[in-house]
């Protein structure tokens, strides 16, 4: 799930925290260096419960999935999918739907070592390099074509992404620019982290935390910003909640907000 830059595509710095390696470590995976680690503590120091995100949005990817794919869609775009891990989104899609194709986009070359090691045996899954904040060339991106018909449904993943990606950044119109090349009947699984009524202090030493990846910095969001996201689509029950709270068949309701943590929705495309 990482945004990388300053640095070219190739480098591999073991002393630099990385994002996607504090995720992993937060997974209790092994795909992490020191400074990865060392990072990730500052971000439990402040926040104890905040492994729980990573778990809470590891298990709302597969439960999202495993929905879609039962409901017949059978092309998925996993953008900053991370490290591979427990329950990958080829590996839960194609549990229900074997002939699922699967595009994983990360420009982080940690991930893209890991992942083209893991699906040199999957026909039905790859993994491209480009980079979310240049949506235009992920939408032209020649292997994209071969793999995804953009006129038949498709589910588009941004799970804990869109928080690296500042204001000025314009995340919005990145979103606008992928939603609008899906067909209706397509749907988008967002997860973004918000601050809930963490005191300033504690919030601000978390991000600082990130300071020293390439990324520079995690930006909480509030429900209202998060839920920009969503506009001119329709929100799958229970709408957008802590992705903890998250299942298909939850009925709507009105979370109380007070910790920290990854709100997440399902959305279709109108």
């Amino acid at each position: 799930m990482a945004i990388e830059e300053r640095r070219p595509d190739w480098a591999i710095d073991p002393d630099t925290p990385n994002v996607a390696r504090m995720y992993d470590y937060y997974l209790g995976g092994k795909d992490n260096f020191a400074a990865d680690r060392a990072a990730a503590e500052r971000v439990l120091q402040a926040i104890p419960y905040a492994s729980d995100f990573a778990r809470s949005n590891r298990r709302f990817l597969s439960r999202a999935v495993t929905h879609l794919a039962e409901q017949g869609i059978r092309q998925f775009i996993d953008i900053g999918s991370g490290l591979p891990s427990q329950e990958n989104t080829h590996e839960v899609a194609q549990r229900t739907a074997p002939d699922a194709r699967v595009v994983y986009i990360d420009h982080d070359p940690v991930v893209l070592s890991h992942a083209r090691a893991l699906l040199t045996n999957s026909p039905h899954t790859t993994v491209i390099q480009a980079d979310l904040r240049d949506p235009e060339s992920i939408l032209a991106h020649p292997e994209l074509a071969t793999r995804i018909d953009f006129d038949q449904p498709v589910a588009i993943l941004l799970l804990a992404i869109l928080h690296f990606l500042p204001d000025e950044a314009d995340p919005y119109t990145t979103v606008r620019t992928l939603k609008a090349r899906l067909t209706p009947g397509s749907y988008l699984a967002i997860s973004h982290v918000h601050a809930g009524e963490v005191p300033q202090e504690i919030e601000q030493e978390a991000r600082h935390a990130y300071e020293k990846t390439y990324a520079g910095d995690i930006i909480p969001r509030t429900p209202e910003e998060i839920a920009t996201f969503f506009e001119n689509t329709t929100l799958h029950p229970p709408g957008l909640v802590p992705v903890e709270y998250w299942t298909p068949t939850t009925p709507p309701f009105t979370p109380t907000l007070q910790r920290a943590g990854l709100l997440g929705a399902l959305a279709r495309i109108l």
